[in-house]
């Protein structure tokens, strides 16, 4: 959805505007199209190249705000018939795009009938030739007569049935793309086919557990490590995987300083892996998989894991799922599904299974139904709102009563008890401006501002800093230590000061798109109103599905209708790419 802008008769002094731009580009840009930074980027690229005409900066514009919003391309059919009232150039453009001097030099590319920013038309056709290059190996040698042994005693009887399956279908592929919601088992089938895997080599393998998040790398570790200790697994099964860490993908890439998409592993200089696990693909942006992949040998087992229903990269693609349908269309047998769910009580299956369907009726009537795992509020509802900030400010001091007894380990369990989840970052939606409402309900029952840092504050790292190992998703809780300072107890057991920490935000709620790849026993979902252009099915089935046993929803019954059934609009060749190669 496009947020329109209404006074065409543009105050001079409004950033939303760009005061140079004339002709359709600042019509477009009255409009609530295009931005001034895409205007101006287009304006400048034009200036660089020399003798770009009007429609093809258009095209250059709408290129960028497509990226900007997530898309890899521009799909201009689709656009001109959602918004035909604009000025459109006549029939043609794209042809005469892809002749200008822009695409000529390289800034354009035209596919068929999208329109590309040539990096993501090279990054596209990468993924594409890399992956095909990995299909037409010869599959890596399952000779052991043990095999089919050894998957039922790891996957054993009816209740591993779907995974065992999956784990003997990847074990003869170089690519596997394992798809499955919320307590399918994801992480239980890569502990298996690891097992598989290392028992099928004659020499020990090097492996590699990666995400795009610390959150969620160290919860694949512990995952993983914790699958092992069952009984199902061999002591010969342990020692084989044993000391397995996982890291963020920067960090197995190896992070060049000032630089956020090149590496130390690339092309020229090949990860040393022999299987390499990625959990929560679908937050992996184009770029990072097209950095990935030219880093990995073609002989490396490369284990994409992810749910495709979730929310996308914050930046440009919606690779996983393009893989898991593009894969699938070409006949590959890459890509192994996982549908049976384990891990929720009663409810929030059935309410994610409802948001999969788009069957809004079935949401509202799960919410709706009193059954006490699932509801809710109606944010018009002033006695229900009081109840829910209440319910927060409790928590939040609950947090502050055990960080001042100095019970690290409660208060980190704690913090991961309830969480207040958002669509938005800022406004009266947004988690800024609720973390500020429960900071003062807290200084209110201490009787005195508490300041930035606080006993019981709690956390989210928001940047990677490898010089003290901390990363992006990370969380904690300041806790007193027994000489009375704070210290900050990040959840894995890692203790920092204060002033040791770079880029942290309060924690009382955060945004959905941060939350993805953590999980916390009761969550609740603040809705923005129905004409929120974030409010969408992919960031509503990201944010109850982080519930273990409790969803709360705080929305109207038109938010909740909207939020089902939109969807996340992402404009993107490499499903087509793959499909028809």
């Amino acid at each position: 959805m496009i947020e329109r802008w209404t006074d065409e008769t543009t105050d001079p002094a409004d950033a939303r505007f760009a005061r140079a731009a004339s002709g359709v580009l600042a019509r477009f840009n009255a409009a609530g199209i295009l931005t001034a930074a895409d205007v101006h980027v287009a304006a400048r690229t034009a200036a660089l190249v020399g003798g770009v005409d009007e429609e093809t900066q258009l095209a250059v514009a709408l290129a960028v705000r497509a990226a900007r919003a997530g898309s890899v391309c521009v799909d201009l059919d689709d656009l001109t018939r959602t918004e035909p009232d604009l000025p459109w150039p006549p029939p043609g453009w794209l042809a005469r795009v892809g002749a200008s001097r822009l695409a000529g030099a390289s800034v354009l590319r035209v596919e068929g009938d999208l329109l590309y920013l040539d990096r993501y038309w090279r990054e596209e056709g990468q993924v594409r030739d890399d992956l095909l290059v990995r299909e037409t190996l010869a599959p890596p040698p399952t000779g052991s007569g043990a095999l089919a042994e050894r998957a039922e005693r790891l996957f054993p009887g009816v209740g591993y049935a779907e995974q065992r399956a999956a784990a003997l279908s990847a074990v003869g592929q170089w690519t596997t793309v394992l798809t499955g919601g919320p307590g399918t088992g994801k992480t239980t089938t890569v502990a298996g086919l690891l097992a598989l895997i290392a028992a099928e080599s004659p020499v020990p393998l090097r492996i590699a557990l990666t995400a795009p998040t610390g959150k969620a790398a160290a919860r694949l570790q512990e995952a993983v490590t914790a699958a092992q200790q069952e009984r199902r697994f061999s002591d010969d099964d342990r020692a084989r995987l044993a000391g397995l860490t996982a890291s963020t993908m920067h960090r197995l890439l190896g992070w060049r300083p000032g630089s956020s998409t090149r590496f130390a592993h690339h092309r020229g200089n090949r990860l040393p892996h022999d299987v390499i696990v990625v959990d929560e693909t679908s937050m992996v942006s184009l770029t990072m998989m097209a950095r990935l992949l030219e880093a990995v040998r073609p002989d490396t087992r490369l284990i994409l894991v992810g749910d495709p229903d979730q929310l996308a990269s914050v930046e440009a693609g919606a690779v996983l799922a393009d893989l898991a349908t593009g894969l699938a269309e070409r006949g590959s047998g890459a890509v192994v599904g996982l549908r049976t769910t384990h891990r929720f009580g009663e409810g929030i299956g059935d309410l994610a299974q409802a948001l999969r369907d788009g069957d809004a009726d079935r949401v509202l009537a799960l919410l709706e139904d009193g059954s006490g795992r699932l509801r809710r509020i109606d944010p018009q509802d002033e006695a229900a709102m009081s109840a829910l900030r209440g319910r927060l400010s409790d928590h939040a001091a609950e947090l502050r009563r055990l960080s001042l007894a100095g019970d690290a380990a409660g208060a980190v369990a704690t913090a991961d008890d309830h969480r207040l989840l958002c669509a938005h970052r800022d406004g009266p939606w947004g988690a800024l401006h609720w973390n500020r409402q429960i900071d003062r309900a807290l200084a209110d029952r201490a009787g005195t501002w508490l300041g930035e840092w606080y006993a019981g504050r709690p956390i989210l790292v928001t940047t990677n800093d490898y010089s003290v190992g901390l990363f992006n998703g990370d969380t904690g809780v300041a806790v007193v230590a027994g000489d009375g300072a704070l210290r900050v107890h990040i959840a894995g057991g890692r203790t920092y000061a204060p002033s040791r920490l770079g880029d942290v935000e309060t924690l009382h709620a955060m945004t959905v798109h941060k939350s993805q790849g953590s999980q916390a026993r009761e969550v609740s979902v603040l809705l923005p109103p129905a004409d929120s252009p974030l409010l969408t099915r992919e960031l509503f089935y990201t944010a109850v599905t982080r519930a273990q046993e409790r969803v709360t929803v705080i929305g109207s019954r038109e938010s909740v209708a909207a939020a089902v059934t939109r969807r996340a609009q992402r404009a993107s060749g490499l499903r087509r790419r793959l499909s028809e190669a």
